[in-house]
């Protein structure tokens, strides 16, 4: 996807708005028609559904004024998001929601729906809209068929044209890395660097911590409210951007240096889910569960091995985690006393000397032989065998 930033009038606003409640409206009727489907019963596919929506258009007049290709590409969305969930690669689709998932798809585009202005801008033809201009920040991929316009929470307007880029070429000299990801330091490589996500200036976070402050003491459903809610958006939208960017140049400079890229198999979907449990049985240490899975999501986990599997496609490879943090990398001995803090790592059966925590990690990361089970560690102490040694990656 090739995102842009949109620059529409007022009037443009309302009409993208109009749209994407009639998106919104559309998916949310389709999820309440799975809620209310049993087992034993054919649930309605994409062609029924487009049939029922037709009707639905007689009746609304509402409905009727919107565009049609938006709403059926709703549904369209809507049976691919289930044949995701019933495939186990996603969740289950649920509601979406006004102010929070805001944007529609429009497919069927020809090459003089996209036009380039001048260096700078560009316009893009919306149904019902008319002229759209926007940033042109890079070429728009030749061949696009469809985009998607989306709102995020501080109001900022994007258009994402559709686009499968070719995979980042490797050096080819049988280089490889070890990425080990963690809350301190975002990502260590084998290599010795250590790289950190940016995030929020100490000024920008204290300005956030007063916002949320003010917005504790808001009247729901003022003006002031809403104000509050829009400038702790724009500060967050902010945070986020800088860790994509980031994230979009650690992975092709890691793409283009080396050929083989082996990093933590880690589920970070459940590594982040809530501790408070439930009614009868709440969680403990609520508050620092959250703090870490906020700084989870901070670091950017996640994006950065998605990003690493689309540009350095068939090139990466998810190695258990078991261990890594306690395997001495020169040796190979296998202690918890090895890691003496955080930072520091100090092998207790030779004399490698301290060396960065995160650095260790990712070097047994890059040698693959992590283990994956205590027995292993017990069949060692039993048998006193010398394990083998394990030469640092390059």
């Amino acid at each position: 996807m090739s995102r842009f930033r949109l620059l529409p009038t007022h009037e443009q606003e309302e009409g993208l708005l109009a749209h994407c409640r009639d998106a919104r409206y559309v998916w949310n009727l389709a999820v309440e028609q799975r809620q209310h489907w049993h087992p034993g019963h054919k649930a309605p596919g994409y062609v029924e559904q487009c049939a029922q929506l037709t009707e639905a258009r007689a009746e609304c007049e509402w409905l009727a004024a919107g565009s049609q290709t938006v709403q059926q590409q709703a549904l369209r969305d809507f049976a691919h998001a289930m044949r995701n969930f019933f495939a186990g690669t996603h969740r289950r689709p649920t509601w979406r929601k006004a102010g929070v998932h805001e944007g529609f798809r429009q497919v069927g585009v020809k090459p003089h729906h996209i036009e380039r202005l001048n260096r700078h801008f560009g316009r893009v033809w919306v149904p019902k809209v008319g002229w759209l201009r926007f940033h042109l920040s890079r070429p728009v991929p030749a061949g696009v068929k469809s985009y998607r316009v989306t709102c995020d929470r501080a109001g900022r307007w994007h258009v994402a044209f559709a686009h499968i880029p070719d995979p980042i070429t490797g050096p080819s000299d049988g280089s490889v890395v070890g990425i080990d990801r963690g809350v301190a330091v975002s990502a260590a490589l084998s290599t010795g660097e250590l790289l950190h996500a940016p995030s929020l200036t100490p000024g920008e976070a204290k300005r956030v911590t007063v916002l949320q402050q003010r917005l504790a003491r808001c009247q729901r459903g003022s003006n002031r409210r809403e104000r509050t809610k829009r400038a702790i958006a724009k500060l967050r939208a902010r945070e986020r951007d800088r860790r994509k960017d980031w994230v979009e140049k650690t992975t092709t400079d890691l793409a283009r240096r080396f050929d083989l890229i082996r990093v933590e198999a880690l589920d970070v979907r459940a590594m982040t889910r809530s501790g408070r449990g439930t009614a009868g049985q709440p969680g403990m240490r609520v508050a620092q569960k959250r703090g870490l899975n906020r700084a989870i999501r901070q670091s950017g986990w996640g994006q950065l091995v998605s990003r690493l599997q689309h540009k350095a496609f068939s090139r990466v490879e998810q190695i258990p985690a078991a261990y890594t943090s306690q395997r001495c990398s020169a040796c190979g001995h296998i202690e918890p006393e090895n890691r003496k803090s955080q930072a520091v790592f100090e092998c207790q059966a030779c004399n490698a000397g301290r060396r960065n925590a995160d650095v260790n990690a990712a070097r047994n990361i890059a040698a693959g032989r992590a283990v994956t089970a205590r027995g292993d560690l017990a069949s060692r102490r039993s048998t006193n065998r010398e394990p083998q040694p394990v030469s640092p990656a390059a």
